[in-house]
Protein backbone atom coordinates (compact mmCIF):
# COMPACT_ATOMS: atom_id res chain seq x y z
CA UNK A 1 0.00 0.00 0.00
CA UNK A 2 1.52 3.35 -1.15
CA UNK A 3 1.51 6.49 1.36
CA UNK A 4 -0.62 8.33 -1.38
CA UNK A 5 -3.34 5.43 -0.88
CA UNK A 6 -3.39 5.80 2.79
CA UNK A 7 -4.18 9.41 2.22
CA UNK A 8 -6.88 8.78 0.00
CA UNK A 9 -8.36 5.98 2.26
CA UNK A 10 -8.29 8.49 5.24
CA UNK A 11 -9.81 11.32 3.06
CA UNK A 12 -12.77 9.06 1.68
CA UNK A 13 -13.53 8.00 5.68
CA UNK A 14 -13.37 11.85 6.86
CA UNK A 15 -16.01 12.42 3.90
CA UNK A 16 -18.46 9.76 4.08
CA UNK A 17 -18.40 10.37 8.19
CA UNK A 18 -16.87 7.06 8.80
CA UNK A 19 -15.66 7.08 12.45
CA UNK A 20 -11.98 5.96 13.00
CA UNK A 21 -9.23 7.25 15.71
CA UNK A 22 -5.69 6.63 16.27
CA UNK A 23 -4.77 6.29 19.44
CA UNK A 24 -0.28 6.07 20.58
CA UNK A 25 0.75 4.37 23.55
CA UNK A 26 3.83 5.02 25.19
CA UNK A 27 5.63 2.98 27.66
CA UNK A 28 7.55 3.60 31.33
CA UNK A 29 8.30 7.56 32.07
CA UNK A 30 10.83 6.63 34.19
CA UNK A 31 12.36 9.46 36.48
CA UNK A 32 16.31 7.95 37.76
CA UNK A 33 18.38 10.48 39.55
CA UNK A 34 20.68 11.16 36.53
CA UNK A 35 17.76 12.35 35.17
CA UNK A 36 16.83 14.97 37.97
CA UNK A 37 20.81 16.45 38.29
CA UNK A 38 20.42 16.82 34.41
CA UNK A 39 17.84 18.53 34.64
CA UNK A 40 18.38 20.54 37.62
CA UNK A 41 19.59 24.38 37.08
CA UNK A 42 21.22 26.70 39.13
CA UNK A 43 18.07 28.49 39.96
CA UNK A 44 16.65 25.61 41.56
CA UNK A 45 14.20 24.77 39.03
CA UNK A 46 14.03 21.53 36.78
CA UNK A 47 14.25 21.63 33.21
CA UNK A 48 13.22 18.90 31.13
CA UNK A 49 12.11 20.90 27.31
CA UNK A 50 14.94 18.28 25.39
CA UNK A 51 12.94 15.39 26.42
CA UNK A 52 10.70 14.39 23.79
CA UNK A 53 10.92 17.30 20.67
CA UNK A 54 11.93 14.28 18.39
CA UNK A 55 8.99 12.47 18.64
CA UNK A 56 6.61 14.99 19.51
CA UNK A 57 5.00 15.16 16.08
CA UNK A 58 4.41 11.86 16.25
CA UNK A 59 2.65 11.62 19.40
CA UNK A 60 0.45 15.29 18.49
CA UNK A 61 -0.66 13.35 14.89
CA UNK A 62 -2.52 10.77 17.16
CA UNK A 63 -6.03 11.59 18.19
CA UNK A 64 -5.27 10.51 21.60
CA UNK A 65 -1.88 9.37 23.36
CA UNK A 66 -1.36 7.48 26.72
CA UNK A 67 1.56 7.08 29.01
CA UNK A 68 2.49 5.52 31.96
CA UNK A 69 3.92 7.77 34.43
CA UNK A 70 6.27 5.72 36.70
CA UNK A 71 6.72 8.27 39.10
CA UNK A 72 4.98 10.03 41.99
CA UNK A 73 5.21 13.80 41.06
CA UNK A 74 5.27 15.42 45.02
CA UNK A 75 7.37 17.65 47.12
CA UNK A 76 10.63 18.09 47.42
CA UNK A 77 13.21 16.44 47.89
CA UNK A 78 13.53 14.69 44.75
CA UNK A 79 14.75 10.96 44.48
CA UNK A 80 15.29 8.59 41.95
CA UNK A 81 15.56 4.84 42.22
CA UNK A 82 14.23 3.36 44.63
CA UNK A 83 12.28 5.29 45.59
CA UNK A 84 10.53 7.61 42.98
CA UNK A 85 9.60 11.53 42.95
CA UNK A 86 9.88 13.59 40.17
CA UNK A 87 9.56 17.37 40.10
CA UNK A 88 6.12 18.81 38.68
CA UNK A 89 7.52 20.01 35.59
CA UNK A 90 8.41 16.81 34.47
CA UNK A 91 4.15 16.36 33.82
CA UNK A 92 4.74 20.06 31.86
CA UNK A 93 7.14 18.37 29.47
CA UNK A 94 4.87 14.89 29.10
CA UNK A 95 2.09 17.30 28.37
CA UNK A 96 3.63 19.51 25.53
CA UNK A 97 4.81 16.34 23.77
CA UNK A 98 0.90 15.76 23.18
CA UNK A 99 -0.36 13.23 26.19
CA UNK A 100 -3.81 13.18 27.11
CA UNK A 101 -3.64 10.47 29.61
CA UNK A 102 -2.02 9.41 32.44
CA UNK A 103 -1.57 5.84 33.78
CA UNK A 104 -0.68 6.03 37.71
CA UNK A 105 -1.29 2.59 38.38
CA UNK A 106 2.31 0.96 38.49
CA UNK A 107 4.71 -0.35 41.67
CA UNK A 108 6.21 3.04 42.10
CA UNK A 109 2.89 5.28 42.66
CA UNK A 110 3.33 4.69 46.74
CA UNK A 111 7.01 5.47 46.93
CA UNK A 112 6.00 8.71 48.77
CA UNK A 113 3.38 7.01 50.23
CA UNK A 114 -0.25 8.38 50.60
CA UNK A 115 0.79 11.78 50.65
CA UNK A 116 2.78 11.77 47.71
CA UNK A 117 -0.13 9.92 45.59
CA UNK A 118 -2.23 12.98 46.59
CA UNK A 119 0.22 15.47 45.25
CA UNK A 120 0.61 13.60 42.04
CA UNK A 121 -3.13 13.45 41.66
CA UNK A 122 -3.14 17.26 42.57
CA UNK A 123 -0.56 17.88 40.24
CA UNK A 124 -2.19 15.98 37.10
CA UNK A 125 -5.50 17.98 38.26
CA UNK A 126 -3.70 21.57 38.41
CA UNK A 127 -3.16 21.08 35.10
CA UNK A 128 -6.28 19.29 33.83
CA UNK A 129 -4.41 16.72 32.60
CA UNK A 130 -6.57 13.50 32.21
CA UNK A 131 -5.63 10.21 34.44
CA UNK A 132 -6.76 7.20 36.13
CA UNK A 133 -5.20 4.14 38.11
CA UNK A 134 -4.99 5.94 41.74
CA UNK A 135 -7.34 8.16 43.51
CA UNK A 136 -7.48 10.32 47.18
CA UNK A 137 -10.33 7.91 47.76
CA UNK A 138 -13.36 5.80 47.28
CA UNK A 139 -15.75 8.91 46.24
CA UNK A 140 -13.19 10.17 43.66
CA UNK A 141 -13.17 6.44 42.15
CA UNK A 142 -16.52 6.52 41.71
CA UNK A 143 -16.50 10.19 40.35
CA UNK A 144 -13.76 9.12 38.08
CA UNK A 145 -14.70 5.71 36.50
CA UNK A 146 -16.03 4.77 34.33
CA UNK A 147 -13.88 6.85 32.33
CA UNK A 148 -14.67 6.83 28.36
CA UNK A 149 -13.55 9.21 26.50
CA UNK A 150 -15.37 10.12 22.90
CA UNK A 151 -12.56 10.10 20.14
CA UNK A 152 -13.71 10.83 16.86
CA UNK A 153 -17.53 9.80 17.66
CA UNK A 154 -15.95 6.20 18.73
CA UNK A 155 -16.56 6.13 22.86
CA UNK A 156 -13.25 4.35 23.97
CA UNK A 157 -13.32 3.33 27.88
CA UNK A 158 -9.74 3.04 29.67
CA UNK A 159 -8.95 0.78 32.84
CA UNK A 160 -5.49 0.88 34.24
CA UNK A 161 -4.45 -1.83 36.93
CA UNK A 162 -1.24 -2.66 38.77
CA UNK A 163 0.12 -6.48 40.35
CA UNK A 164 1.49 -4.21 43.33
CA UNK A 165 3.09 -1.78 45.11
CA UNK A 166 6.14 -3.07 46.46
CA UNK A 167 5.18 -4.17 49.62
CA UNK A 168 3.72 -0.31 50.69
CA UNK A 169 0.11 -0.60 51.42
CA UNK A 170 -2.40 2.12 50.91
CA UNK A 171 -3.99 4.14 54.14
CA UNK A 172 -7.50 3.54 54.90
CA UNK A 173 -8.57 6.22 52.26
CA UNK A 174 -6.40 6.17 48.76
CA UNK A 175 -7.47 3.90 46.09
CA UNK A 176 -4.97 2.03 43.69
CA UNK A 177 -6.27 0.31 41.26
CA UNK A 178 -4.79 -3.82 41.91
CA UNK A 179 -5.16 -6.38 39.37
CA UNK A 180 -8.33 -7.98 40.89
CA UNK A 181 -10.43 -10.23 38.27
CA UNK A 182 -13.88 -9.42 40.31
CA UNK A 183 -13.01 -5.80 40.27
CA UNK A 184 -11.86 -5.95 37.03
CA UNK A 185 -15.04 -7.73 35.37
CA UNK A 186 -17.22 -5.01 37.47
CA UNK A 187 -14.98 -2.12 35.59
CA UNK A 188 -15.22 -3.50 32.29
CA UNK A 189 -19.25 -4.09 32.55
CA UNK A 190 -19.67 -0.75 33.91
CA UNK A 191 -17.35 0.76 31.12
CA UNK A 192 -19.78 -0.86 28.34
CA UNK A 193 -22.70 -0.18 30.44
CA UNK A 194 -21.79 3.82 29.84
CA UNK A 195 -21.71 3.48 26.62
CA UNK A 196 -18.01 2.50 25.37
CA UNK A 197 -17.80 1.10 21.87
CA UNK A 198 -14.26 -0.34 23.08
CA UNK A 199 -12.57 -1.00 26.35
CA UNK A 200 -8.71 -0.39 26.52
CA UNK A 201 -7.24 -2.18 29.65
CA UNK A 202 -3.75 -1.02 30.36
CA UNK A 203 -1.93 -3.16 32.81
CA UNK A 204 1.39 -3.13 34.88
CA UNK A 205 2.94 -6.54 35.14
CA UNK A 206 5.15 -9.18 34.32
CA UNK A 207 8.88 -10.03 35.16
CA UNK A 208 11.31 -7.28 34.97
CA UNK A 209 13.75 -7.75 32.04
CA UNK A 210 12.11 -10.69 30.64
CA UNK A 211 11.70 -10.53 26.76
CA UNK A 212 8.83 -13.20 26.84
CA UNK A 213 5.45 -13.15 28.81
CA UNK A 214 5.43 -14.95 31.79
CA UNK A 215 2.18 -17.57 31.73
CA UNK A 216 0.61 -14.99 34.61
CA UNK A 217 0.49 -12.22 31.97
CA UNK A 218 -1.05 -14.75 29.44
CA UNK A 219 -3.61 -15.80 31.81
CA UNK A 220 -4.54 -12.48 32.60
CA UNK A 221 -4.85 -11.57 29.07
CA UNK A 222 -6.59 -14.12 28.59
CA UNK A 223 -9.03 -13.69 30.93
CA UNK A 224 -9.07 -9.32 29.75
CA UNK A 225 -10.20 -11.33 26.52
CA UNK A 226 -12.92 -13.54 27.67
CA UNK A 227 -14.24 -9.90 28.77
CA UNK A 228 -14.68 -8.47 25.60
CA UNK A 229 -11.81 -6.12 25.99
CA UNK A 230 -10.41 -5.16 22.70
CA UNK A 231 -6.85 -3.27 23.31
CA UNK A 232 -4.47 -5.11 26.18
CA UNK A 233 -1.30 -2.56 26.57
CA UNK A 234 1.57 -3.62 29.65
CA UNK A 235 4.40 -2.25 30.84
CA UNK A 236 6.48 -2.80 33.56
CA UNK A 237 9.31 -5.49 32.51
CA UNK A 238 11.71 -2.85 31.01
CA UNK A 239 12.24 -4.49 28.05
CA UNK A 240 10.23 -4.82 25.27
CA UNK A 241 7.85 -8.05 24.81
CA UNK A 242 5.18 -9.22 21.91
CA UNK A 243 3.03 -7.60 20.23
CA UNK A 244 -0.12 -9.44 18.57
CA UNK A 245 -3.57 -8.62 16.90
CA UNK A 246 -5.91 -11.66 17.12
CA UNK A 247 -7.71 -13.28 14.13
CA UNK A 248 -11.29 -13.62 14.07
CA UNK A 249 -14.80 -11.69 13.84
CA UNK A 250 -13.80 -9.64 17.55
CA UNK A 251 -9.73 -8.62 16.82
CA UNK A 252 -7.69 -7.67 20.14
CA UNK A 253 -4.42 -5.99 20.38
CA UNK A 254 -2.39 -7.49 22.78
CA UNK A 255 1.03 -5.55 23.98
CA UNK A 256 2.65 -7.52 26.67
CA UNK A 257 5.17 -4.62 27.57
CA UNK A 258 6.43 -1.63 25.64
CA UNK A 259 9.23 -1.56 27.80
CA UNK A 260 10.79 1.67 28.85
CA UNK A 261 10.00 4.63 27.45
CA UNK A 262 12.22 7.18 28.93
CA UNK A 263 14.99 6.45 31.59
CA UNK A 264 18.42 6.27 32.73
CA UNK A 265 18.62 2.42 32.74
CA UNK A 266 21.80 1.05 31.13
CA UNK A 267 21.41 -2.54 29.67
CA UNK A 268 21.50 -3.30 26.38
CA UNK A 269 17.19 -4.13 26.36
CA UNK A 270 16.61 -1.44 28.94
CA UNK A 271 17.79 2.04 27.00
CA UNK A 272 14.68 1.91 24.55
CA UNK A 273 11.33 0.91 24.35
CA UNK A 274 7.84 0.41 22.04
CA UNK A 275 5.40 3.30 20.95
CA UNK A 276 2.82 1.71 19.49
CA UNK A 277 -0.24 3.20 17.28
CA UNK A 278 -3.97 1.23 16.61
CA UNK A 279 -6.70 2.79 14.34
CA UNK A 280 -9.57 1.78 15.40
CA UNK A 281 -12.59 2.10 12.82
CA UNK A 282 -16.29 1.77 13.04
CA UNK A 283 -17.50 -0.90 10.21
CA UNK A 284 -21.15 -0.96 8.67
CA UNK A 285 -22.35 -2.96 11.35
CA UNK A 286 -22.13 0.05 13.50
CA UNK A 287 -19.45 -1.62 15.73
CA UNK A 288 -15.64 -0.54 16.38
CA UNK A 289 -12.95 -3.21 15.98
CA UNK A 290 -9.11 -2.95 16.21
CA UNK A 291 -8.32 -2.32 12.20
CA UNK A 292 -4.51 -2.37 12.25
CA UNK A 293 -1.36 -1.31 14.51
CA UNK A 294 2.45 -0.71 14.44
CA UNK A 295 5.22 0.20 16.22
CA UNK A 296 8.21 2.30 16.30
CA UNK A 297 11.24 1.85 18.62
CA UNK A 298 12.69 4.58 20.90
CA UNK A 299 16.12 5.14 22.36
CA UNK A 300 17.01 7.03 25.21
CA UNK A 301 20.14 8.92 24.41
CA UNK A 302 21.87 10.14 27.95
CA UNK A 303 22.66 13.67 28.84
CA UNK A 304 26.20 15.27 27.87
CA UNK A 305 27.63 18.82 28.23
CA UNK A 306 25.60 19.99 25.14
CA UNK A 307 22.71 18.23 25.58
CA UNK A 308 19.51 16.83 28.39
CA UNK A 309 18.57 13.38 28.33
CA UNK A 310 16.13 13.25 25.41
CA UNK A 311 14.11 10.72 23.51
CA UNK A 312 15.12 9.53 19.93
CA UNK A 313 13.75 7.62 17.27
CA UNK A 314 16.32 4.33 17.15
CA UNK A 315 17.70 4.52 13.57
CA UNK A 316 18.34 8.60 13.96
CA UNK A 317 19.95 8.33 17.27
CA UNK A 318 24.18 8.47 16.47
CA UNK A 319 24.62 6.45 19.86
CA UNK A 320 26.12 3.54 19.08
CA UNK A 321 24.14 1.29 21.55
CA UNK A 322 20.88 1.96 19.79
CA UNK A 323 22.13 -0.20 16.68
CA UNK A 324 22.39 -2.88 20.04
CA UNK A 325 18.84 -2.06 21.69
CA UNK A 326 17.17 -2.07 18.27
CA UNK A 327 18.72 -6.16 16.74
CA UNK A 328 17.38 -7.37 19.74
CA UNK A 329 14.27 -5.63 19.70
CA UNK A 330 13.33 -6.19 16.14
CA UNK A 331 14.51 -10.17 15.97
CA UNK A 332 12.03 -10.64 19.17
CA UNK A 333 9.74 -8.82 17.17
CA UNK A 334 10.32 -10.96 14.15
CA UNK A 335 10.22 -14.19 15.64
CA UNK A 336 6.80 -13.40 17.83
CA UNK A 337 4.91 -10.82 16.74
CA UNK A 338 1.51 -11.59 14.82
CA UNK A 339 -0.23 -8.98 12.78
CA UNK A 340 1.58 -5.86 13.95
CA UNK A 341 4.55 -4.43 11.90
CA UNK A 342 7.17 -1.43 12.34
CA UNK A 343 6.09 1.41 11.21
CA UNK A 344 9.44 2.84 9.26
CA UNK A 345 10.14 7.05 9.25
CA UNK A 346 8.59 8.44 6.12
CA UNK A 347 6.90 5.38 4.88
CA UNK A 348 3.30 6.44 5.47
CA UNK A 349 1.36 5.66 8.84
CA UNK A 350 0.31 2.31 8.20
CA UNK A 351 2.76 0.86 5.31
CA UNK A 352 4.04 -1.32 7.71
CA UNK A 353 1.06 -2.26 9.96
CA UNK A 354 -1.44 -3.67 7.83
CA UNK A 355 -2.61 -7.60 8.93
CA UNK A 356 -1.62 -10.44 7.34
Amino acid sequence: MSSAFVILISFLSMILGIDEAEIVFAGDAMMHQGQIDAARRSDGTYDFGEYFSEIQPYVESADYAVVNLETPVSKPPYSGYPCFNAPDSYLDALSDAGFDLFLTANNHTLDRRDNGLRNTIDALDARKLEHIGTYKDAAARNATLPFVKNINGIKVGFVNYTYGTNGIEPGAEVKVDYIDRKQIKEDVERTRDAGADIVIACVHWGVEYQLLPHKVQKSLAAYLHELGVEVIIGGHPHVVQPMEITDGDRPTLLVYSLGNFISNMKTRDTRGGAMVKVRLLRGGDGKVRVDEASYRLVYTEPADRNHNYRLQWVDRSDDPRAAAFARSARNLFNSHNRNVHEELPGAGAWLHSKRK
